[in-house]
């Protein structure tokens, strides 16, 4: 199924961020990066016609019955702000807040998506998502991602009582954080842009949008696609736009003007 944007409105643009991890490391400094999120998202609110949230928002998350993880009260006030004034909110699922039940939907009004999707966006083809396990590589994260998605894993877990389960989940997510935060561009490494090289030959794309990397990236598939890769806003602070003629990467500063990298 392809999703579509018929057209993007004059003055108007669509907004990708990924990465946010709040959460970690310090209560103190995710509540420092969550306010700063917010800020941005206040300046684009004007602007924005549709906002993509590309994953691992959360550095970690899971929905019990009748229990979410605490915090993120202020990120989660104005995502709903943004629903609430009819700018749909796109919500894909990361490797660490896979655990997206429906409280998001119900509460915030967000569509999530548990995998890649195909969007033609003012006649653009666009696949998005948020990254983890395509490619070559990543056996271990592949197989992990198995269990976790079992739905018999998520009962057990949901068995568990809260204080123990966020202690395992936190120490998972410092392990998983760890493995994909490596700033250095390896060519024979980036498993992703590879994944989108092998997808375009199977369907074109103009645009294969993620995160999960935590790096900046604009890389040529095949002769006339690009690999979008968003960075994270936990060194980077970027994001993508797209106008409905041009995707720019742009860096966030608050200090000046956004300039694209």
């Amino acid at each position: 199924m392809i999703h579509q944007i018929e057209s993007v409105q004059a003055g108007k643009k669509i907004y990708f961020l990924s990465d946010f991890h709040l959460g970690v490391p310090s209560d103190e400094e995710s509540w420092k990066r969550e306010k700063k999120i917010i800020r941005f998202l206040d300046s684009i609110t004007p602007a924005a016609q549709a906002v993509f949230l590309l994953g691992d928002i959360f550095d970690f998350w899971f929905e019990y019955k009748h229990v979410i993880p605490k915090g993120f009260a202020r990120l989660q006030g104005k995502i709903a702000q943004l629903t609430d004034s009819g700018i749909p909110v796109y919500l894909y699922t990361g490797n660490h807040d896979l655990w997206m039940f429906g409280y998001l939907e119900k509460e915030l009004g967000v569509t999530v998506f548990h995998k890649p999707i195909d969007w033609e966006i003012a006649g653009k083809k666009f696949l998005i998502g948020h990254g983890d396990g395509l490619g070559p590589g990543d056996f271990v994260y592949k197989c992990t991602k198995k269990v976790f998605v079992n739905p018999f894993f998520q009962w057990v877990f949901k068995m568990t009582p809260p204080a123990i389960g966020m202690g395992i989940a936190k120490f998972w997510s410092g392990k998983s954080r760890q493995h994909n935060t490596d700033d250095r561009f390896f060519e024979e490494k980036e498993f992703l842009w590879q994944y989108c090289k092998e997808q375009n030959v199977l369907k074109h794309r103009s645009y294969y949008i993620f995160g999960h990397r935590h790096m900046p990236l604009d890389l040529p598939v095949g002769d006339s696609a690009r690999y979008v890769n968003i960075g994270d806003w936990i060194k980077f602070d970027t994001f993508a736009e797209f106008d409905g003629n041009e995707l720019k990467l742009i860096s966030w500063k608050e200090t000046s003007e956004p300039y694209s990298l």
